[in-house]
């Protein structure tokens, strides 16, 4: 058995880089090339479970899920619209959330970056 602390706090710079996020299925609507950032903490993401640290540098962007997701903000500021809905949260360090795979949503960085811990589930 192997515990992992989620550590509050953690920054962008912590993480590695994973590139453009139009280049792992992200749509960039605003903010130039917003750059994702990620470690993984259980398995990968092609397998059933999947845990990891993700980010994103400043900007706005539409990401459909690809999996069934429990997050937890751990630095910065977001706000997430499901567009089905319409419903727009607010989210800082230490909120969570939900979402079922399929979901659509528009993601607006308010500070420079964001950090969240997720969990997800094929």
């Amino acid at each position: 058995m192997s515990l992992t602390a989620i550590k509050p706090g953690i920054a962008i710079s912590e993480l590695d880089s994973w590139g453009s996020l139009s280049g792992i299925g992200g749509e960039i609507l605003e903010g130039g090339d917003v750059q994702a950032y990620g470690k993984l903490t259980h398995g990968a993401p092609t397998e059933p479970v999947s845990a990891a640290y993700f980010g994103t540098s400043k900007g706005r962007f539409r990401l459909v899920y690809p999996f069934d997701e429990q997050a937890v903000i751990v630095s910065g500021e977001v706000k997430i619209t499901d567009e089905s809905t319409g419903d727009t949260r607010h989210f800082k360090a230490g909120d969570s959330w939900f979402v079922k795979k399929g979901t659509s949503t528009v993601w607006d960085v308010l500070s420079d970056g964001f950090v969240k811990h997720y969990l997800a589930v094929s």
